[in-house]
């Protein structure tokens, strides 16, 4: 599935990720809201690069507004072993149901694949969003520092074959 018009707005659509793509999506990431304060060090310094979005299936949520197409959200799939490794929507695009459609994306991607689940080990104020939208808490992620110091609820989404 390369790309899809969303239910959310006609003028929203997923494509995959192009190396043009990659300082717009570090910049959400390091803008990212839900990584201010005690959070910030996990960012600071993070960078997705060309070579990322070769390596890994990243697509985009991309809007049209009256400056041009615009980067709302991002995900990236990885394979082997399957892992949902990022997924971030704007803040200014949040609640608007971007999330929840970056998700079912990687769903039908990973069902393509031939994956039966997809594992996520989330940032902790991104949890009541995984459980929203339907993936299963399987664990704790234990603290990782210095860039990571404190621990991190792990989920799994259970792909069914269609």
């Amino acid at each position: 599935m390369s790309s899809r018009t969303s239910p959310v707005s006609r003028t929203i659509t997923i494509r995959r990720a192009v190396a043009r793509d990659a300082r717009r999506l570090t910049r959400l990431v390091r803008g990212s809201g839900a990584y201010k304060g005690e959070y910030a060090a996990a960012v600071a310094g993070y960078r997705v690069g060309p070579d990322y979005i070769e390596a890994h299936r990243t697509f985009v949520a991309v809007g049209v507004d009256e400056q041009g197409d615009r980067v709302l959200g991002f995900y990236s799939l990885v394979l082997a072993p399957p892992e949902l490794d990022l997924l971030f929507v704007a803040d200014e695009a949040q609640g608007r149901g971007i999330g929840r459609l970056l998700v079912e994306h990687m769903q039908a991607e990973a069902r393509a694949a031939g994956l039966d689940r997809v594992k996520v080990v989330s940032h902790v104020p991104a949890e009541d969003f995984y459980h929203r939208v339907g993936a299963v808490r399987t664990g704790t992620a234990l603290a990782n520092p210095p860039a990571v110091p404190w621990d991190r609820p792990e989920f799994e989404f259970r792909i069914p074959p269609e």
